[in-house]
């Protein structure tokens, strides 16, 4: 291997640490168990841990498939009143953080919101309605912050396709709906599958809803052992258990993405839409309305509410440090993750070969491991590194010394590192896959090599993928919860762990104008998602 690739591989090696060393941690955790922790998780929390995640799972799953390609068939196939506004604004949720969701749904329908309120005071009794603060209530929750993933996914599949499924069905004797059944939705199985395990993946990480709906969960658990018993080890086994899980929700999501081989031919996903005229129509655009007022309009119309109620109370400089700090966090995160990707991208670039591709895939994969797991595994090694300097190194530091590194925005910039490295890549990688090998052989034969040749070459035309990577890392970071809740510096709280601490208060007005803020930070990806999809 020649001296240069050598070194692009260490680099994406070196990267690749970020996450391979807290996963890492974590899984030595079932090498080496604790007999007495482990005897105590089986008898107290397992069981509990275990029943609750498989109904979970399983209800977020039907509840996804039934909502997200139902919706993707009817946009993606046919012509209603509305259509065009739904095809993008069925994506909003991904805007709204679930956690956010999970406190105003609990605002708007629990015993005391202005649902079961009006139906008393119309009615005279609200005793029938069942309680959103239940397993069902969770459940629900989460399929509406959850389905756009396999909306997205399904709509794309099922528009390239165009009606080229229905006509093939068709052919062999089907009705539409019967081509629906065993034509398209086989096709296009590989993405719905693929949306599914996204959705699903983001079940398995979710905190704060888990957290507001005091709903025993994995994520809930290793927080409650760190901070609640203070036991760091029965965390980092609990920790050992979830990320069991999320590899084979991973090997899952690899399998349905080897299996995309759909060829679309010609121009067959531009053929016109299916028209649904009279009452089909407005059904479905009666449906499509639904899901986005459960999902966002109705929940973001009580939040600006209860902000618009806080507004003088809460329009504080203590509030404005909360959004100073999550602005200059995310913007650090986002420049350094950006970075990151970009020089792993690099890397990838010239080293197409050998190992450097497998330590670009293990770099990407800390965005399916969930928060508070790669809290436990950052923390770990660093508690280490910590004491091994104060044992080596306590004469040089100061008298009383008990950390380096742990409590510092280093800590929280490292986990947030590992957490969306893939999120940044992903938009690099694909600009970078843009610029051909001719493009490089024109510039080197124009004088332009090193340093030169990326600053006049590549730099420009990665303009927009950079763009897009600090984006997308900014609005992540501003959203992301338990990594900042388990590892921010003392005092250094943001926009997300001021949410968490007042709707542990039952307090959703006060959270409401923090909740405000990081949704219409949220808009921004949404609004990038939906413009690449315009032709849709």
């Amino acid at each position: 291997m020649p001296v240069s690739s050598l070194r692009w591989s260490v680099t994406a090696f070196l990267i690749a640490l970020l996450t391979l060393v807290p996963v890492l941690v974590i899984l030595s955790a079932i090498a080496s168990p604790d007999p007495a922790i482990v005897d105590h998780l089986m008898q107290h929390t397992l069981p509990r841990l275990l029943v609750n995640t498989f109904w979970l799972m399983a209800g977020v799953g039907l509840g996804v498939l039934l909502l997200g390609v139902p919706l993707a068939w009817l946009v993606a196939l046919y012509d209603f009143p509305g259509r065009r506004f739904f095809n993008w604004a069925l994506m909003l949720p991904m805007a709204m953080p679930a956690y956010v969701l999970a406190f105003s749904q609990l605002g708007l329908f629990d015993f005391t919101g202005p649902f079961q309120t009006f139906l008393r005071e119309r009615f005279g009794d609200s005793s029938w309605v069942p309680s959103i603060r239940s397993t069902p209530g969770v459940i629900l929750v989460m399929t509406l912050a959850f389905y756009p993933y396999v909306y997205l996914l399904a709509r794309n599949a099922f528009a390239t396709m165009g009606r080229r499924a229905l006509e093939v069905g068709a052919s062999l004797g089907y009705s539409q709906r019967a081509g629906f059944l065993r034509v398209a939705l086989p096709m296009a199985r590989p993405w719905i599958a693929g949306g599914l395990t996204l959705a699903l993946m983001e079940t398995l990480a979710d905190f704060g809803t888990v957290a507001i709906f005091n709903y025993d969960a994995f994520t809930a658990a290793i927080y409650k052992a760190w901070f609640s018993l203070f036991s760091l080890p029965t965390a980092k086994q609990l920790a050992s258990l979830l990320i069991l899980l999320v590899f084979v929700l991973v090997w899952f999501e690899q399998r349905s993405r080897g299996r995309r081989a759909y060829t679309q031919a010609g121009r067959g996903g531009r053929a016109a839409r299916l028209p649904l005229k009279g009452v089909a129509g407005w059904v479905a655009a009666a449906w499509a309305a639904l899901v986005l007022t459960l999902a966002f309009l109705l929940p973001f119309a009580q939040l600006c509410l209860w902000a618009w109620r806080a507004m003088e109370g809460e329009w504080t400089g203590e509030l404005l440090g909360y959004v100073g700090r999550s602005l200059l966090i995310a913007l650090i995160a986002a420049g350094l993750v950006t970075a990151l990707a970009l020089a792993l991208a690099f890397a990838v670039r010239r080293a197409p070969y050998g190992m450097t591709p497998l330590w670009a895939r293990l770099a990407t994969l800390g965005y399916a491991v969930p928060g508070t797991v790669l809290a436990v595994g950052v923390f770990v090694p660093v508690a280490a590194l910590d004491n091994f300097l104060i044992d080596g190194l306590g004469r040089w530091l100061p008298e009383g010394t008990t950390a380096v590194f742990k409590g510092t925005l280093f800590v929280m910039l490292l986990a947030y590192a590992a957490r969306f490295l893939a999120v940044g890549h992903s938009a690099v990688a694909a600009a970078m896959y843009r610029i051909t090998r001719t493009q490089e052989e024109c510039a080197r034969m124009l004088g332009l090599t090193g340093w030169r040749l990326v600053l006049a070459l590549h730099l420009p035309l990665l303009r927009g993928g950079l763009l897009t990577a600090v984006l997308m890392v900014f609005v992540d970071v501003m959203k992301e919860m338990p990594i900042t809740l388990m590892t921010r510096p003392f005092g250094w709280d943001t926009l997300a762990v001021r949410i968490f601490s007042l709707t542990s208060e039952g307090d959703w007005e006060r959270a409401a104008l923090p909740a405000v803020a990081i949704v219409l930070a949220g808009l921004l990806p949404v609004i990038l998602l939906s413009r690449q999809k315009e032709s849709l």
